[in-house]
């Protein structure tokens, strides 16, 4: 409590004193009179009521100026204009800068006063310190020009000599656009000169330079379309993107790849194009490896390393200088030079046709190729066996200059590379030949080794006319076709065997004749049931074996009958110990004449020309005694009537020549006395010659 006494005598003790200090300073005598401007005023009643400009007994200068100066109390409140810059020191005490008590004529903005704001020269007065930027035509104007009173010596009451302007163009300057306008007259004007446009934050939405520097507004914001500038608020939100006004010549792929997430593709063209370049496709145009892989086609070697031009030739068009090429559509920049080989067929289709040149080359270089075994397997031709060792322009000939190296309509039967080591001698097969898939020679030929050829595929009768069976089935094919000591020309290793004739094999061609050709001669049989040659009477199960019989007569001239007929062959032809050089095993008949078997008991009294023939007299061929002789034609002695009645063996006698016995024939007489005898002197005498 005592404290609390204490403090509420100070407090009225302190309010006693002030009162009493401004009762003393009330009755002050002023320094002088004020302005005119002020003395007019009532409530400073001439000059006279000190606390109407300096504040009552707990009032300041700033809040009774405040009272009059409403626009001056704004700025100082919000910050801004001339005043609300002003250094705390001068704005709380209006004095500092407008003086009083000058007497009438005084002017209270003076150079001093600006000279207080921080201003030498009011002529020179910058206007962003009010928030007006200045420039241009303006700057030649002089202040009265805009500030009607600048240069008065005593305002007028309400007057104003710098404040009270406005700062918006059609404040002092007539609308030409009749309020059509949503945006300011500074958007598009600068204070160059009304003429001039000069939208100065055009680059909030777009820099206008390089062609976009060259347009008219009216090129980019018609009259009637949604960006006319009558339409254009304030706040326009969001830029058009380039795509908004040119019709872009990407494809959409391309610009769905090369947005980054997020971002519209109508924004998307400046990351290769400059808004400043003169042209669209101008030689400042970026296009970075990521971007042209967003094309699809991404540029890894080789095309990492291939300037531009060489690919988009910039004399044509875009859209047939950028055609959207396939990365794996190496036809579209290069040229085939396959000659259109590949357009068709197999290699048109399925996986290779989706490959197209990928499918035998590399990406990265053209050769060597990538065309194996495996590829070749989808063509007319596999490669296996020999085939697979072959070098590809074996088959694929290097071509004449200019010409493309032909894969497609190689031949791929065996007969088209191969030379025919038969000789045709399969003519006869010849449609089967054709209709093999693979060619003629496969049908019995593999590809690893040309020797190679399973027998079970060739049948020799089928194929050759010769069927191989009996004896000739168990041999091997060189025993008739021998291996020869250097191959022929066409490749053969393997003899031959002489050709056929008439359809017949002919067996001499590996065997020798034992018979000497006799059998062929004219008057032989040439077939016997169809058959031709040593089929005639052999078989191919055994050459001693005539299962097929043999016709003694028509083949010999010498018919095995009676005796003859009962006799073992081995009778006339002699078992060889020995086989001869012609693989005879039998001797040979010592000659159709009896003679050449049988000894001649007649010691060659019937001899003609050298020879014997007993037929003409021992016709039987069952016994030799049987005599068949007519002795009055077979020789030159008739027996007439009385001779019949002789007995043969009065006439023919047994004789001995050089201790053989023989029966005479010939020649004996043939006159009557060489028998009888010649009557001479009653006696008769005989001769026998002998």
């Amino acid at each position: 409590m005592k404290h609390a006494r204490r403090n509420l005598l100070v407090a009225v003790a302190s309010t006693v004193l002030v009162a009493v200090l401004v009762m003393a300073i009330a009755e002050r005598p002023s320094p002088g009179p004020v302005s005119s401007v002020h003395a007019g005023l009532e409530r400073i009643d001439g000059g006279e009521s000190c606390a109407a400009c300096h504040g009552g007994l707990f009032g300041d200068m700033r809040s009774a100026c405040s009272e009059c100066h409403e626009d001056v109390a704004a700025q100082l409140e919000a910050g801004d204009g001339l005043h609300g810059r002003l250094d705390v020191a001068l704005v709380g005490n209006c004095s500092t800068c407008h003086s009083e008590h000058h007497g009438g004529g005084f002017r209270l903005v003076n150079r001093l006063a600006f000279a207080q704001a921080g201003v030498a020269d009011p002529a020179a007065f910058d206007h962003h310190l009010v928030g007006y930027e200045m420039a241009g035509k303006h700057l030649e104007l002089q202040c009265v020009e805009c500030h009607a009173h600048a240069d008065d010596v005593l305002l007028a009451a309400g007057d104003k000599r710098f404040l009270g302007l406005e700062q918006a163009c059609s404040s002092c300057h007539e609308d030409p656009h009749a309020g059509r306008m949503q945006l300011g007259c500074v958007t598009c004007h600068s204070q160059d000169g009304f003429a001039t446009r000069d939208v100065h934050d055009h680059d909030r939405w777009l820099a206008l330079d390089g062609r976009h520097g060259q347009l008219g507004c009216r090129d980019c914001h018609g009259a009637d379309d949604a960006h006319a500038l009558e339409r254009l608020p304030g706040d326009r939100g969001a830029a058009r993107g380039c795509a908004d006004c040119h019709e872009g010549p990407h494809s959409a792929p391309f610009l769905a790849n090369s947005t980054p997430v997020g971002e519209r593709q109508v924004d998307n063209c400046a990351r290769c194009h400059a808004p400043a370049q003169d042209a669209f496709a101008a030689a400042t145009s970026v296009m970075t490896p990521a971007l042209h892989e967003a094309t699809g086609f991404a540029l890894a070697a080789p095309h990492d390393a291939v300037a531009c031009a060489k690919c988009h030739d910039a004399t044509l068009p875009f859209t047939e200088r950028h055609p959207g090429r396939d990365a794996d559509a190496c036809a579209a920049c290069h040229a085939d030079v396959h000659d259109g080989q590949f357009d068709d067929g197999a290699f048109s289709r399925g996986e290779f046709g989706a490959r197209g040149c990928l499918a035998c080359h590399d990406r990265a270089a053209f050769a060597p190729h990538a065309f194996d075994r495996e590829h070749h397997a989808h063509t007319a031709l596999p490669l296996d066996g020999r085939h697979a060792e072959a070098d590809c322009s074996a088959c694929h000939a290097d071509p004449a200059e200019g010409a493309a190296r032909r894969f497609v309509g190689t031949p791929t039967r065996c007969e088209q590379c191969h030379d025919d080591s038969h000789r045709a001698a399969f003519a006869g097969n010849a449609a089967r030949l054709a209709a093999a898939p693979r060619g003629a020679c496969a049908v019995c030929h593999g590809t690893a080794a040309w020797r190679d050829v399973e027998h079970a595929r060739f049948d020799h009768g089928d194929w050759t006319g010769f069927v191989v069976d009996g004896a000739h089935g168990q041999i091997d094919c060189a025993d008739c076709h021998p291996a020869l000591d250097q191959p022929e020309p066409d490749g053969r290793s393997f003899g031959r065997v002489p050709a056929h004739q008439d359809g017949a094999a002919v067996c001499t061609a590996c065997h020798g004749d034992p018979h000497r050709g006799i059998f062929d001669r004219d008057g032989r049989p040439a077939e016997v049931d169809g058959r031709a040659g040593c089929v005639r009477c052999h078989d191919t199960a055994s050459f001693r074996a005539l299962l097929r019989g043999f016709d003694h007569g028509a083949f010999t001239g010498f018919q095995l009958a009676g005796k003859h007929g009962e006799q073992p062959c081995s009778a006339c032809h002699e078992p060889l110990a020995v086989a001869d050089a012609t693989g005879r095993t039998w001797g040979e008949a010592k000659g159709r004449a009896c003679a050449d078997c049988h000894a001649d008991p007649h010691r060659q009294q019937f001899e003609r020309r050298g020879a014997t023939d007993c037929a003409r007299c021992h016709k039987s061929t069952t016994t030799f005694a049987a005599l068949t002789f007519r002795h009055n034609l077979d020789s030159r002695f008739p027996i007439e009537e009385q001779h019949q009645k002789v007995a043969c063996a009065r006439c023919h006698q047994q004789e001995h020549v050089d201790g053989i016995t023989f029966v005479r024939y010939r020649p004996l007489p043939v006159q009557c006395v060489d028998c009888h005898g010649r009557e001479e002197g009653g006696a008769t005498s005989r001769r026998r010659r002998r």
